[in-house]
């Protein structure tokens, strides 16, 4: 049993929801993680555990696109997205580059970038309508992760129909 983000006084210090969703703004993967953790460093993490079910045969664990927000450009990052052979749609962080690349820049589709994060939006909305889950209740990481995805499952049930 982990405790992520809790100190010895009872106090919650902060967690921070991780989450990976498709185009319909429906959970493939998640992870809680510490509050002060950077956002990259769950990044790779995620990608590895998902599952994309298709007609026939064995789910897909690599997706063909992955859109993030600039606190995932890092050139670890970039360079596992691309062993993989997924492509990046990841907006350049200013604060990582103090004077402009040279050559070739980095590809950021703006429409698919749009519509992909209002979907991560929508999800991280969906899930405070949950009271339980907008004021974290549980010392354990564990239980929190399981009222999340009952959540998510209720989610899921209700977007399908």
């Amino acid at each position: 049993m982990e405790l992520v983000g809790y100190d010895g006084y009872k106090h919650i210090k902060g967690t921070k929801i991780h989450a990976l969703v498709s185009s319909e703004a429906l959970l493939l993967s998640i992870q809680v993680g510490p509050g002060y953790e950077h956002d990259s460093k769950i990044f790779i993490k995620l990608l590895e555990d998902v599952k994309i079910k298709h007609s026939r045969g064995k789910p897909r664990s690599r997706p063909k696109e992955v859109t993030s927000d600039s606190a995932y450009d890092i050139k670890e990052i970039r360079e596992y997205l691309k062993r993989r052979g997924v492509k990046a749609n990841i907006d350049v962080n200013p604060r990582n580059r103090r004077k402009p690349k040279r050559g070739r820049p980095y590809r950021l589709d703006r429409k698919s970038y749009k519509r992909m994060r209002s979907a991560v939006e929508r999800f991280f909305a969906w899930i405070t309508l949950f009271k339980r889950l907008s004021i974290r209740y549980e010392r354990l990481a564990s239980t929190f992760l399981g009222f999340i995805q009952i959540a998510c499952i209720i989610i899921h049930l209700r977007v399908l129909q």
